[in-house]
């Protein structure tokens, strides 16, 4: 996707972009069925996105595709309560996947990790992160952990299940290695379709379709988080809800998020991340 074909995208009307985005869902669905899944965080981007797509299942009286979660072992106590509240009243067919080989040691953010006492699939994670020391803290924003609680879970899970194609809630705005994404974008290993129905939308247009719809959000939002990762990963920017800070600074957004991983973007995409 090209700056002029961007541009053009962001200039859309609201209700526009908000079909663009159904479209995309569609397109989707039609081709693969019950393959098809939907990653969900429960922060803001992926519950416009569960949103975007029960309202075009809603609306073709198709069934919602199954969805997906990953626990990274350092959740907001928030986050968990509002996707478990979800669930109930949205009915959804929630699978949480996650790398039991380190959650059933129960690591604190900072303990250390042997790399010698992991098993040999985290083992071979922790390689693939181009990580050669012989342990390192427990933290699921830093690169090496990003890897072993976030991207190894989930590739395992869309291996082993078959998923023929995974819509996740990136956007254009949102980080500069997203920034030439396209709404389909296939990957290898292992072999699936990375599907992006609302690359269209800036933070703005976020909270606006969210806000004007009444869509739930997680309440950490009003006060005053803008972007949500990991619970000791991310820290609040302002006292303002999230939709009343300055959002034309695209800095701002994930200002608050771990940087080390932020700054490791293109390297953690590289080995399958969103």
């Amino acid at each position: 996707m090209n700056d002029t074909e961007r541009q053009a995208r962001w200039a859309l009307p609201l209700e526009e972009k908000i079909a663009a985005g159904k479209a995309v869902v569609l397109a989707a669905i039609d081709r693969f069925g019950p393959d098809f899944w939907l990653a969900w965080t429960g922060a803001k981007d992926s519950t416009l996105v569960l949103w975007l797509t029960r309202e075009a299942c809603r609306e073709r009286s198709l069934p919602m595709p199954r969805v997906l979660t990953i626990d990274e072992g350092d959740p907001f106590p928030e986050i968990q309560a509002f996707q478990e509240r979800m669930v109930r009243e949205w009915g959804l067919d929630l699978t949480v996947a996650a790398n039991t080989d380190v959650l059933s040691r129960r690591p604190a953010i900072g303990d250390y990790l042997a790399v010698a006492d992991l098993s040999p699939e985290s083992r071979a994670e922790v390689a693939r992160a181009g990580f050669t020391g012989e342990g390192f803290p427990f933290d699921p924003e830093s690169p090496v952990g990003n890897q072993l609680m976030k991207v190894a879970p989930m590739n395992g899970f869309l291996r082993d299940n078959h998923v023929a194609a995974l819509a996740t809630a990136i956007r254009w705005d949102e980080h500069p290695a997203r920034a030439n994404e396209d709404y389909e974008s296939p990957r290898e290993d292992p072999p699936h379709l990375r599907v992006h129905p609302i690359l269209h939308l800036r933070e703005r247009d976020v909270w606006d379709i969210t806000r004007s719809r009444g869509i739930p959000f997680c309440e950490l939002y009003a006060k005053g988080y803008r972007s949500l990762g990991t619970k000791t990963g991310t820290v609040r920017q302002s006292d303002l809800p999230a939709w009343e800070q300055d959002l034309e600074d695209r800095s701002g957004e994930r200002a608050g998020r771990d940087q080390e991983k932020e700054e490791a973007m293109e390297q953690l995409r590289s080995l399958g991340y969103m």
